[in-house]
């Protein structure tokens, strides 16, 4: 009989993560609420099958729990440990992700109604002029706009099509930088500058 413990297995988790379909999956739970399959599904924008394998692999990971209620299968991360390694390996920071949150709250771009987040007139002309399409979001059927509650500063950020193309587009202009072959962001004194201006924070 072996006695000796398994270890984890480092490689295979940085696999799972590093995956973007995954990666954009367990995002979406970091807000804390449990979600099923299909809507797991629309956030990475891929197929209710294609989701079932890779919630059935994060799963076997451990990265991910299973509740079941009734008919329905609810997915959320296995715990606290989970959630703090996928935020410091999102690290804008948190605190700056949250910190936008406040400021798009506080222009009236955006309203926080608490569960959910709305879009306001004249946060759609802010981010016309900042150079975000609308008319690409008719190619999915992600949210535009959502709100994600951060686990360590139990604050929101702000997640779904808007919050995605804001990361895409500062990486873009160079303001952050993604660390080779990783989710690891980084940023400097003069980029954050720039962010802090776009933002008026």
């Amino acid at each position: 009989m072996n006695n000796t413990l398994s270890e984890p297995n480092i490689a295979v988790v940085a696999n799972l993560i590093g995956d973007n379909t995954r990666a954009k999956m367990l995002i979406a739970l970091l807000g804390g609420k449990a979600l099923t399959a299909t809507e797991l599904a629309l956030e990475a924008d891929i197929t209710s099958q294609t989701a079932s394998t890779h919630l059935a692999k994060l799963v076997d990971g451990q990265l991910l729990q299973v509740r079941k209620q009734g008919r329905h299968k609810y997915f959320q991360l296995m715990n606290l440990s989970v959630a703090q390694l996928l935020e410091s390996l999102l690290n804008i920071s948190v605190d700056l992700a949250v910190d936008i949150y406040d400021a798009l709250q506080n222009h009236n771009f955006i309203i926080d109604n608490g569960c959910e987040t709305l879009l306001t007139d004249l946060g759609q002309k802010f981010f016309i002029s900042i150079g975000f399409d609308f008319s690409e979001i008719k190619k999915s059927k992600r949210p535009i706009c959502k709100s994600c509650l951060d686990w360590s500063e139990r604050r929101n950020h702000l997640a779904g099509i808007l919050g995605q193309w804001m990361l895409d587009d500062m990486l873009n202009k160079g303001w952050l930088e993604r660390e080779f072959d990783s989710r690891i962001i980084n940023i400097t004194k003069a980029s954050l500058a720039k962010i802090k201006n776009r933002f008026n924070l």
